[in-house]
This record gives structure tokens, C-alpha cells and sequence, in this order.
């Protein structure tokens, strides 16, 4: 086969046309055990190269049987749908491949990225002095936030690296466990602290294991506090955190991963207050405003720290303009990809205002859902308001037994989750694509699944 950009592009161009069409009546993944995926595919690399329609072929196969996190019944994990507008975005990213590194390599890019970082800063309220950067996704964004504090923590010649501890929700992100291994921090100076019934840090309980710690002689260094936890959606109380780590010289790093994108919206911006007391905060704009993956932005009060951490020489690579311009001082990668294209194509295409009606948007939909299980008697709510996540059991069925079955039918991808010891099917309304009849489509879905007399289901005791 021939490298031929133009007539890829037009083999492209078909499809994802084909893709699109077939993609509203196809199921959201068609189910394969993956031990089994050689039957449905060549997927062999050989010697001699593929006949052109016979790739093709293999590429359009690909395309409908791999999972369809844009569908209507996609519900699984955090994915945002699909923008068209960020879509476009990458797509252009990908033809320019500049590298974020350099002003020389990136040129006008470098400036795209520092606007949308610069916008972001005056929604939190962070001052002149910040910094920001595109990581890789929310882990990278944790991981980097959390190498700044230890990096602030052990400027002071006393203090030892075994020492110093790390606070974080018990109900947090896991990468937070990793990225205290990478950074040379033992995992046992973790403290996971306990939550209260809408999934929130205890504030107090906070305060306690700080003076604890203290008394034992350890370094209490760095708190990640989250803004909409995984399962639940819960968003930590920064206003009653702030003022502890502020006292006790505490990093204060928000993950805002999953819910961080509140401060676009005028409506649910009240979820992240006090975001301007943090040290560090992150979010992602593929889990809920329809980026690709992965649109991950990290920002940091004082972006001396970010310099401090991740600035190093290297003659061979920044040979014109500053510092300012070179944003491969600021980041931990070096041949970073542009993800900040994608970003601003969609504000540029549909501003602020059209950021704030798609989160918006998405919060009617848990609305929706919520009010649904509310007033059948067959259902029982485990969430709260104001939360994207619509936590639910239906009858006495096995949640995780009903969720792997909906899977395997190729009826629904929706997941469970866990709080306090409860399981239950996990309902998330983030893809801004979404109505309200779409997201109502999903319990009809499950009531209709469980009438199968061929489907057997597990079943569980209520509670």
C-alpha cells in the first residue's frame, strides 16, 4: 500500500460515515470473550502487506465491534460523548503533530494552550503568579501535584521523605496509591480519611488525624480532596478544609477529574467553593464536556513550583524564546502532544456559555434519573442531589450480576459501584450528546431485561 495522506483521508471520510450511520443502530459494544477476538478479526501482523480492501474491511469490523462509548447506551465509566467541535479539534492536532515542548516547534499552539489555561485561572480565582499545564489525564495531573508538595515539603533540610504524609478520601482515586509509590513515598504514610453519608471528607475527623500524626512525629505534607469522587460524585467541603491545611503548611490539591468542570457553570459552580484557597487543581474535559481523551488540565496557584519541579537545562532542545514560551519547563513530559487544541476549539466554537449549558445540561439529566427512581416503588436511591452520579438497585437483583449480563446481551454498558459496604448499579449522565429520553431509555432497558424468563439473574437480600 502506498503513503498516501489524501486518499486515506477519503478512505477515512468513509468510514466514519459508514460508522456514524450504523453506530445509531448499533448496539453500545458487541460482545466478544477475549479470548475469542482472533475469530472475528485478522489482527496478524505479517510479512507481506494486507490487500487494500481486504483492510478495509477489517478496519470497518474493527470500528462496529469494538465498545461505542458515544452511544446512547453508553453509560459505563466517565466518557463526556463526543463533541464535534473538540473532535475537530484533534483531528487538526494530529495533522500539525507539533510538540508542546518548544515555542519553536509549536509556535501560535504555545499560545493557544496559555490562553485556555488563562481563562481557567480567572474562573477559580487563582492570582497572576499561576501556572498550569495539559497532562496526560486526571492520574498524571494527581501525580504531578503531588511531586510539587513533596518538591515544597523538602526544601526544608529537616524534614525526611519517610516522614512525610499523605491525606487523601477514602473514597478517592486509586491512582493517588501509585502515585505515592512514584515519588518515592512509602504507601503506609497514606492516611485515607473516613467519610460522611454523602461521601465527603469528615472535617474534623481531618483536624484529629493531622494532631495524631504530628504527636507521632510525622510530616503532615499534602491533602487530596475531590471534587465529584468516583462512585458517588461527592465534592469534598474545600471552605472546611482550607483553613487546616493553611494552618499546618498542607498542600491542598482538588481533583477534579470527574466534576471539576463546575466552574464553567454559574448554576453548580457552588459545589467547588473555596477553590481559590487550593494549592493545585485539576479537571477533565472528556469525562464530561465530549473531548477525546485525553483533555486533562492541571493548574497551580504559584507556578514557581511547577519550575521548581520540572525545569531542567537542555541546550539541544530550547534554543529560542524564554521560559514563558517554552512550556516544556512547566510539564513533566517533554515530547508532549497537543491537547489544548481540542479544548479551545470548543470554547472558541461555542463559548463560555456554551460550556456552561452542556454541564448544566448534564446535571438535569441526573435530575431526570434521580426523580425516576425516586417514584418507583421498585427502586432505591443511594445517591444524593446535585451529583452526576445516579446510584440505584432495582427489585432484589444482583447489581453487579445484572450490569455483567446487560453487558454480555449487548444491551446496555452501565457499571456498579460500592459506598460504605452497599452495591449498586451506577447510572452516569455526562454525555452532553444525551435527552432526557435517552437517559430515561435506560430504565425501561433494565425492566424489560429482568421480564426475560431466558435471562437468569442472581438475586440479593435488601437491605
Amino acid at each position: 500500500m502506498s503513503n498516501n495522506i489524501k486518499k486515506d483521508l477519503l478512505l477515512f471520510n468513509k468510514l466514519i460515515n459508514h460508522f456514524l450511520d450504523r453506530e445509531k443502530i448499533l448496539p453500545p459494544n458487541h460482545y466478544i470473550e477475549p479470548q475469542n477476538l482472533h475469530k472475528f478479526f485478522d489482527i496478524s501482523l505479517n510479512e507481506n502487506p494486507n490487500d487494500p480492501v481486504e483492510f478495509e474491511n477489517t478496519l470497518k469490523e474493527l470500528l462496529e465491534k469494538s465498545p461505542k462509548s458515544s452511544s446512547k447506551l453508553f453509560f459505563n465509566q466517565l466518557y463526556g460523548g463526543r463533541h464535534s467541535k473538540a473532535v475537530l479539534g484533534d483531528l487538526l492536532a494530529v495533522f500539525l503533530n507539533n510538540s508542546m515542548a518548544t515555542y519553536k516547534i509549536a509556535g501560535p499552539q504555545v499560545a493557544i494552550e496559555k490562553e485556555v489555561l488563562s481563562k481557567i485561572y480567572n474562573l477559580i480565582g487563582y492570582g497572576e503568579n499561576s501556572g498550569g499545564t495539559f497532562p496526560t489525564g486526571g492520574s498524571m495531573c494527581n501525580f504531578m501535584s503531588l511531586v510539587l508538595a513533596r518538591d515544597k515539603a523538602l526544601k526544608n533540610s529537616r524534614y525526611d521523605i519517610s516522614k512525610l504524609i499523605v491525606y487523601t478520601s477514602e473514597n478517592s482515586h486509586y491512582s493517588i496509591s501509585k502515585n505515592v509509590s512514584f515519588s518515592g513515598i512509602k504507601k503506609e504514610n497514606i492516611r485515607y480519611l473516613k467519610t460522611n453519608k454523602f461521601g465527603k471528607i469528615k472535617v474534623v475527623d481531618f483536624k484529629k488525624q493531622i494532631a495524631k500524626d504530628k504527636q507521632q512525629g510525622l510530616i503532615p505534607f499534602y491533602l487530596n480532596a475531590t471534587a465529584g469522587t468516583t462512585v458517588l460524585c461527592a465534592f469534598d467541603d474545600i471552605v472546611g478544609l482550607a483553613p487546616i491545611c493553611n494552618n499546618n503548611n498542607i498542600w491542598l490539591h482538588l481533583d477534579g477529574a470527574f466534576g471539576g468542570t463546575v466552574i464553567f457553570s454559574d448554576k453548580y459552580k457552588f459545589l467547588v467553593k473555596g477553590i481559590e484557597q487550593t494549592d493545585s487543581f485539576c479537571f477533565n474535559a472528556h469525562k464530561t464536556l465530549g473531548a477525546p481523551i485525553s483533555t486533562s488540565v492541571l493548574t497551580v496557584k504559584n507556578k514557581q513550583y511547577l519550575y521548581e519541579s520540572f525545569d531542567c537545562n537542555a541546550d539541544y532542545l530550547y534554543q529560542t524564546h524564554g521560559k514563558e514560551y517554552n512550556l516544556g519547563h512547566l510539564s513533566l513530559e517533554c515530547g508532549r502532544r497537543n491537547n489544548a487544541l481540542k479544548f479551545w476549539t470548543l470554547w472558541k466554537s461555542i463559548g463560555r456559555i456554551g460550556i456552561k449549558k452542556i454541564i448544566d445540561q448534564e446535571f438535569n439529566l441526573a435530575n431526570v434519573a434521580r426523580k425516576y427512581v425516586e417514584e418507583h416503588p421498585h427502586y432505591k436511591l443511594y445517591s444524593f442531589k446535585n451529583s452526576l452520579s445516579i446510584c440505584f438497585n432495582y427489585k432484589n437483583f444482583d447489581p453487579e450480576d445484572l450490569c455483567k449480563k446487560l453487558y454480555e446481551k449487548n444491551k446496555l454498558m452501565i457499571g456498579f459501584g460500592t459506598f460504605k459496604k452497599v452495591k449498586f448499579i451506577r447510572l452516569i449522565t455526562i454525555n452532553c450528546q444525551n435527552t432526557e429520553n435517552e437517559v430515561l431509555n435506560v430504565f425501561k432497558i433494565i425492566e424489560e431485561f429482568t421480564k426475560d424468563p431466558t435471562v437468569i439473574l442472581k438475586t440479593i437480600k435488601n437491605e
